[in-house]
């Protein structure tokens, strides 16, 4: 049997119609809480921005329960993003892994209540060592935001929930505070595109953020080429031999002349074409995409997808031809 405060979540529980009512409920809940810390970012928020940039050693972010879980993504979020960090459980602090913080470290706690036990005991210890505390907090005239060195209030109105007891828009503000600080610290550290790349080597950002043209092409005698007087019988042979769709033409002075593909061919036929008389310069096409091999694999893509090719001859400055890069060794490489 259900209990009144059950019945009362929704008018028809259990309902198409109910479930659709709640789920869209939170989620303006939550976006109304996070919209409401815009204007709690201000001379806290810049003190805090501005111990962590000044730290020596690391972020060290500490948080119980569902706040911990937040307090372990804001970690992560910090660290590959240029800012050293990472997470301690408090109750496991209590228990040795105080030895993980230094006084070179800052200390970025999160509790909604303030008064969260595990992370009290420690407050102590913390003061001990000097460490600069920053508290993300519902409640900053609490315990841990009277012992902090910078406050950040991240205090909501109601909980998503709508029993208002499961951690829902409390936890939602503190992550996105955690982000609104990460992101201030990546751009007054001036962090890249590459120093991203950097720390995530294995992912798929990484691969298109690091790979260059040149990392993946095709050179030597895996190219396929020929010269403008080379009848077009034979270019599908070096066409069919090499496996790309396509060869480039290649001029008298070594430089590239112009492409012929697979859409060419049809083009060819179409008109009527000698087959067997034609030579290259009368049937390949002279105005093609092509790309520096220092140029990132990603940005290729983007070039084939928008004009909708699968190869594409890779030039140095002075069109010689280096290579071919096609969109199989995109895929291949994780780049797509």
């Amino acid at each position: 049997m259900s209990s009144p405060d059950h019945a009362r979540l929704t008018p028809d529980p259990g309902t198409d119609a109910g479930l659709v009512a709640l789920g869209r409920a939170v989620i303006e809940t939550e976006a109304a809480a996070v919209t409401a810390l815009a204007s709690r970012v201000d001379g806290n928020f810049v003190a805090a921005a501005r111990h962590m940039l000044a730290c020596e050693g690391r972020i060290v972010v500490l948080g119980m329960g569902k706040s911990g879980h937040i307090g372990g993504k804001i970690a992560a979020t910090l660290a590959s993003t240029g800012t050293p960090a990472f997470f301690v459980h408090p109750g496991e602090a209590s228990h040795g892994d105080m030895g993980m913080i230094t006084s070179r470290d800052v200390v970025l706690a999160l509790s909604n209540s303030g008064e969260t036990n595990e992370l009290v005991i420690l407050l102590p210890l913390i003061k001990r060592l000097g460490a600069p505390l920053i508290a993300l907090t519902g409640r900053p005239d609490s315990a841990i935001g009277k012992a902090a060195t910078v406050v950040i209030d991240v205090s909501v109105e109601q909980e998503a929930c709508p029993l208002r007891l499961a951690p829902t828009s409390s936890t939602t503000a503190a992550l996105a505070m955690g982000d609104a600080l990460a992101i201030a610290l990546l751009d007054a550290r001036g962090f890249t595109a590459d120093d991203f790349a950097f720390a995530h080597p294995g992912g798929t950002l990484g691969r298109r953020l690091l790979l260059k043209v040149g990392d993946l092409i095709h050179t030597g005698d895996e190219l396929p080429r020929v010269g403008e007087d080379t009848l077009l019988r034979d270019a599908l042979v070096e066409m069919t031999r090499k496996g790309f769709g396509m060869t480039s033409v290649i001029d008298a002075g070594g430089k590239i002349a112009g492409v012929f593909t697979d859409g060419d061919l049809r083009r060819a036929l179409d008109r009527s074409i000698d087959v067997h008389g034609a030579r290259m310069r009368e049937v390949m096409t002279r105005q093609f995409k092509s790309i520096g091999a220092e140029m990132l694999a990603a940005e290729a893509l983007a070039l084939m997808q928008k004009y909708k090719i699968s190869a594409l001859l890779v030039v140095d400055e002075s069109r010689e031809l280096q290579g071919l890069l096609h969109m199989q060794d995109l895929l291949r490489a994780g780049v797509v």
